[in-house]
């Protein structure tokens, strides 16, 4: 597509944007002198829409006025309240409704999974991850290696970039992943990784690590929300993911589980808990555990209502601008700010995260050069919400349900003074 990186072209660009509307539905924070920030940062943090506190009030208003019997009596009642995220979610992850399930938090839920799906016999013990995987999927998986009495300096396989590159290549996962053949347990990669901002083909992966015998995995922290996993077509045999990224369910929000239908009945080792028990019989209290068929089973605790109420007011407006809308936009925002960033040409920056925007979601990794984090900081002095990732990476991500190119061209007006400051600094 042909850019322009004139200020009207932005404009009309955010005229002629189907999703335009969208951006009224949040919060935008505000600058000391009242002006909008550039909120970059939904990557880490979502905005929280506006609708968001009205949801939050219905269920403490019931709370109030209801006691203990909100759970069947509350506006929407308690006791099924997770149902009632469970299709949009599904959606949104491209998933059948019985594979999903909005529970705990993320590294809980990654747990739990190897519970079930890292299951090392004989030389069959390897875990294959990247080596710039989020340091909490690291530590989950060195201490469920250790959990079995192995040692993760042998069992964890990190998959590195090749010497001067900073993203992985397919043929180079495929070529470890066919290596360890029947030594491969797990494969658990971000399925978008959060440093790189680079996705990775989960189709793909699961076909060669069934291939090699081993069971699939994938942290979608970096993906829900942000592209269309099709989690079910892709066959992966499990997924995690939280949801206050870009999913803007709020700070330290429930994550969510997926496990593929072929698993919806399979025995396998599990930590159970009275949640995941068959629903017609779970009060009965003194019968043996009963899974409920489908990822359900995997439940421990009956749900936290008010972090349901805020990941249930985000998901109505998923639902309303649907994932498809939102990748067409992110493709075309993502690009417009990468020519943005690019057109600047400073030698003390480069964009690391992948050019083709089928390898990426709407997030750019700019890697500084020198490592300095000056540049970071000046720029947020102006009223740039973006984060920096040791050790010389600021990560921008253009959110199409809040961000407009406008936006976009802002923070790249910003960056490019800044940068000019300090080289004539």
């Amino acid at each position: 597509m042909n850019y322009s990186s004139d200020l009207e072209y932005a404009k009309q660009l955010d005229q002629e944007d189907p999703l335009r509307s969208f951006r009224e539905k949040f919060h935008i924070p505000k600058q000391a002198n009242g002006d909008s920030c550039i909120y970059l940062c939904g990557n880490s943090l979502g905005l929280q829409p506006k609708q968001t506190k009205e949801a939050l009030e219905q269920e403490l208003t019931d709370w109030k006025n209801y006691g203990v019997e909100g759970h069947f009596h509350a506006k929407n009642p308690w006791m099924p309240y997770h149902e009632f995220l469970t299709e949009a979610m599904a959606k949104v992850v491209g998933a059948k409704p019985s594979e999903v399930v909005v529970m705990n938090t993320l590294t809980v839920n990654l747990h739990l999974m190897m519970v079930s799906f890292y299951r090392p016999q004989g030389k069959r013990n390897k875990i294959v991850i990247e080596a710039d995987a989020f340091p909490s999927d690291k530590y989950a998986v060195e201490s469920q290696i250790r959990f079995h009495g192995l040692d993760p300096a042998e069992c964890m396989v990190e998959l590195k970039a090749r010497a001067g590159e900073v993203c992985l290549q397919e043929e180079d996962i495929q070529a470890q992943i066919e290596a360890l053949g029947d030594e491969l347990a797990l494969v658990l990669l971000g399925n978008t990784n959060y440093y790189t901002g680079q996705y990775y083909d989960m189709k793909k992966i699961s076909a060669w690590g069934h291939a090699q015998g081993a069971l699939v995995g994938f942290d979608c922290a970096h993906g829900a929300g942000n592209y269309p996993l099709e989690l079910h077509d892709s066959a992966c045999d499990f997924a995690v993911w939280c949801t206050y990224k870009y999913l803007n369910a709020g700070p330290g929000s429930l994550g969510g589980v997926f496990v593929h239908e072929r698993h919806a009945t399979a025995t396998l080792p599990r930590f159970e808990g009275w949640w995941g028990h068959k629903k017609e019989t779970r009060f009965k209290m003194r019968d043996a555990f009963e899974p409920i068929p489908g990822v359900e089973a995997w439940q421990l605790s009956n749900p936290p209502i008010l972090s349901m109420a805020a990941i249930w007011s985000s998901l109505k407006i998923f639902e309303e601008a649907g994932m498809q809308r939102l990748r067409e936009k992110a493709i075309k925002l993502t690009g417009y700010l990468e020519f943005l960033v690019n057109k600047i040409g400073d030698a003390h920056m480069q964009i690391i995260t992948p050019k083709n925007p089928e390898h990426r979601g709407c997030q750019l990794s700019i890697q500084v050069k020198n490592a300095d984090k000056t540049l970071y900081e000046n720029i947020s002095a102006r009223g740039v919400i973006a984060d920096w990732r040791e050790p010389d990476v600021i990560r921008v991500a253009p959110v199409p349900l809040y961000n407009s190119f406008q936006d976009a061209h802002s923070f790249a007006r910003i960056l490019e003074e800044e940068i000019k400051r300090m080289s004539h600094g």
